[in-house]
């Protein structure tokens, strides 16, 4: 078991108002709720930031709303993902993905690899001193390597 979160997707083709603000993030941490992924807009951004209760939202939006809950525990669409009920997710402020529990572990275990495989380029980038695109392509292709590495060693493919 992992924390408990409250995804959400808001039906309406265009928002028309907030699925969340303060209030409703203050109500479901008050109830467990670790944090919040929905589809629809939020409201009291900074509010919520104060409460240090992470939210990921397709969008922000200013006008209240009155949410209706129509299922619980039904797949949902957020995020460009579909979410199950016990999926493990992350999310930050890039976005939300879906790890499959069969290969979390060794997930966390390679993350750090994950990082060094970055370093390939991004330090040769950031470093001071002249550029070459031959050895910036270079770098590309040890990145890809390294990552397709990475890849095939947590892959569900042949487990």
């Amino acid at each position: 078991d992992g924390p408990a979160v409250v995804v959400f997707q808001d039906l309406d083709d265009a928002a028309v108002g907030a699925t969340f603000g303060e209030v409703m993030c203050s109500t479901y941490r008050a109830f467990g709720s670790t944090g919040l992924i929905t589809s629809g807009g939020g409201r009291d951004l900074e509010q919520v930031r104060a409460l240090h209760y992470p939210v990921f939202t397709g969008s922000t939006i200013c006008s209240h709303a009155y949410c209706h809950i129509l299922h619980v525990g039904l797949p949902v669409r957020v995020g460009g993902l579909t979410v199950h009920t016990n999926d493990l997710l992350h999310g930050d402020a890039n976005g939300v993905t879906r790890i499959p529990i069969d290969i979390a572990h060794e997930v966390a275990d390679i993350a750090q690899e994950f990082v060094n495989a970055e370093a390939i380029v991004l330090d040769y980038v950031k470093a001071e001193g002249t550029k070459s695109i031959a050895e910036f392509a270079e770098r590309m292709k040890q990145l890809g390597a390294a990552v397709q590495g990475l890849r095939k060693r947590v892959s569900r493919a042949g487990k």
